[in-house]
């Protein structure tokens, strides 16, 4: 190990893990979509201070980009959609999903569909509600995604999207094994996949979690391919881009106390917690 991946450690060990699916569902607590659905008020409670979950979901046809297992897809559907489609690249979670969906009594309202958001497998003003919860910075096209989003929407129909900063404390998505707050900006991404790939390495869900995170470039070059780095300016530059303008959007400050640091323009991508936005097609 090189020595900047062995102080990374070091550090590392002094730092508690915050709670996480990952390990949860390890240590035998709850599975993931059990830990999903658990957190499902706590993915849309930005937006009910501009409007109502019935507004977001009551007898609506939603799609969930991102869904994972699908455990907050399943808080949606009970919300009282008329059919929830929850949409993930990642084929592995439509058994967990599906298990939950039964379990709820909810199989009829949802449907597990895998596929890339940048190419959703809906007809053109189809959907009145899209919710896309921590998806926008693992996307690897987000400026397609949002277009996509945008077309399959019905006249009036609403994306509502939430995301946190890259430059957050644990932007880097990588709190399952590293619980350093800001380490991806004191520590490079070479030096970070050394220490993430030995810190999970002899966990029974080791090898998946490397592949869910670690990809190769033709070079060989490993590199973190399940981020993609989205920052607050990037994404109001994408917004420009698509001549989008929200009807809402607020940057959530890590904490009261942080307040202040979350609108200073130099420190802000550091002390938001989460870009909250709604675009509604017109």
């Amino acid at each position: 190990m090189r020595m900047k991946a062995k102080i990374c450690k070091k550090v590392n060990s002094k730092f508690p893990l915050p709670k996480h699916p990952f390990n949860l569902n390890n240590d035998g607590v709850m599975t993931y979509s059990e830990w999903q659905y658990s957190k499902g008020i706590d993915t849309i409670k930005f937006y009910l201070e501009f409007l109502s979950a019935e507004e977001m979901f009551k007898n609506k046809i939603v799609v969930d980009i991102g869904c994972g297992a699908a455990g907050k897809t399943m808080y949606y559907a009970s919300l009282g959609v008329e059919k929830i489609h929850g949409v993930e690249i990642l084929s592995k979670y439509k058994v967990e999903a599906e298990a939950l969906a039964k379990k709820l009594n909810l199989e009829n309202k949802f449907n597990f569909v895998s596929s890339d958001a940048a190419n959703l497998p809906f007809e053109d003003n189809s959907i009145d509600t899209i919710i896309m919860n921590d998806a926008m910075e693992h996307v690897d096209e987000p400026e397609k995604v949002i277009k996509e989003c945008i077309r399959v929407l019905k006249m009036g129909g609403r994306l509502y999207l939430n995301f946190p900063p890259y430059h957050h404390p644990f932007g880097a998505h990588l709190s399952d094994a590293i619980g350093i707050p800001w380490v991806h900006l004191f520590f490079d991404d070479a030096t970070l996949i050394e220490v993430y790939k030995d810190a999970v390495a002899n966990l029974p869900d080791g090898k998946d979690r490397i592949e869910f995170r670690i990809a190769k470039k033709a070079n060989g070059e490993e590199y973190f391919s399940y981020i993609n780095g989205m920052t607050l300016v990037r994404f109001k530059a994408i917004l420009k881009q698509l001549n989008i303008t929200p009807i809402y959007y607020k940057e959530v400050p890590l904490r009261d106390i942080t307040k202040v640091l979350a609108r200073t323009p130099l420190l802000k991508e550091m002390f938001v917690k989460m870009a909250v936005c709604v675009i509604e097609k017109n």
